[in-house]
């Protein structure tokens, strides 16, 4: 069947996010990079008849050397080959080096070779594999149990921590509100000084929360304890998908097991919300090593029983060859460099 590719129209954004299948492909999220000083471009895949069956957003990122770009789409819809034309129409235009695609694409991870059409159109379009900024593996759970097999198919150690929480007071609260983003920004100080990792600084999440203030998108939730909040998560709800992008806790009162309570309760309000799916946004892969530095993150998301799939990776359309390995070559300096930064605070 012959589909039409075009820019989508100011006036068709509800029905773009009725299609977008991710929030990094709706429309706030492509107004939220703008305010950060990104370009950012609709592309609408349509049927001869007018109706939009895929949202590709892209995001194009100025490089700080020439006149250069990357593009970026997070997240988006199973490539087909009507894209491929308008993708490097818009790569020439901003004089983009690459446009990476990310596809909102899982499968079970024990599948050995998946998605088989998509991966031979890739070679196709000799699409090189590229830096994963999503990492490849994420625990999916099933919100269409009842509560109680949710809350029964989770480990045994889980369950206890989640009983341990509540018998100790802890109380998990929403507070989607501009308060409730600063006490997640105070904790995530707090969070990455301890852990030496590198994030986001406050005026991006301030940004983020302006453009999605008044969507259903966006919800915050806050443990407290004795008076005092000591975890905070972000999470995002999109078309029957419940997300866990973002998390930041005290060092304090660690032995209440907030953090467990906070992701029963997550789900629960995903699932009153009417989502069918959760995703945990990010795992390690299968007999992951006890030593890696997201292990127990690995751990205690493993404990709510979620089924453990895997992305179809990165791939990037590669649009300047020279430049493009030279590209790499520098990301992989900027990155052991944010990464020594992080440990040095």
């Amino acid at each position: 069947m012959s589909m039409i590719v075009r820019s989508l129209r100011p006036d068709e954004k509800m029905e773009s996010d009725l299609v977008a299948q991710h929030p990094l492909q709706t429309w706030s999220w492509g107004e939220f990079r703008q305010s950060t000083g990104q370009k950012v471009e609709r592309l609408g895949v349509f049927t001869e008849q007018g109706k939009l069956q895929a949202v590709w957003q892209v995001i194009f990122s100025k490089l700080p050397i020439g006149d250069f770009t990357v593009g970026y789409i997070p997240r988006g819809p199973q490539p087909t080959e009507d894209i491929f034309p308008a993708l490097r129409d818009l790569g020439q235009h901003y004089n983009a080096l690459f446009i990476k695609l990310e596809p909102n694409m899982f499968a079970p991870q024990e599948e050995a070779k998946p998605f088989p059409e998509t991966m031979a159109l890739f070679e196709e379009e000799n699409m090189q594999p590229g830096k994963p900024l999503f990492t490849p593996y994420t625990f999916v759970l099933d919100l269409t149990k009842t509560e109680e097999e949710i809350f029964n198919n989770c480990k045994s150690k889980t369950r206890y921590n989640i009983r341990l929480a509540k018998r100790k007071g802890v109380e998990i609260i929403e507070d989607t509100s501009q308060q409730g983003l600063e006490d997640y920004l105070r904790l995530l100080q707090e969070t990455t000084s301890r852990q030496k990792f590198y994030a986001h600084d406050d005026q991006y999440f301030r940004n983020l929360f302006a453009q999605f203030a008044d969507t259903k998108t966006i919800r915050i939730l806050k443990a407290t304890y004795e008076g005092k909040i000591i975890t905070a998560w972000i999470l995002f709800f999109h078309n029957g998908v419940g997300y866990y992008p973002y998390g930041a806790s005290s060092r304090d009162h660690r032995d209440v097991m907030a953090n467990n309570l906070m992701m029963w309760e997550a789900l629960m309000l995903a699932k009153r919300e009417g989502c069918t799916k959760f995703d945990m946004w990010g795992s390690l892969g299968p007999n992951p090593d006890e030593k890696h530095k997201w292990y127990g993150f690995h751990r205690f998301k493993e404990g709510y029983s979620g089924d453990l799939m895997q992305s179809i990776g990165s791939y990037d359309l590669v649009l300047n060859f020279p430049l493009y390995s030279l590209f790499r070559i520098a990301d992989q300096v900027r990155w052991a460099y944010l990464r020594l930064k992080a440990q040095i605070q």
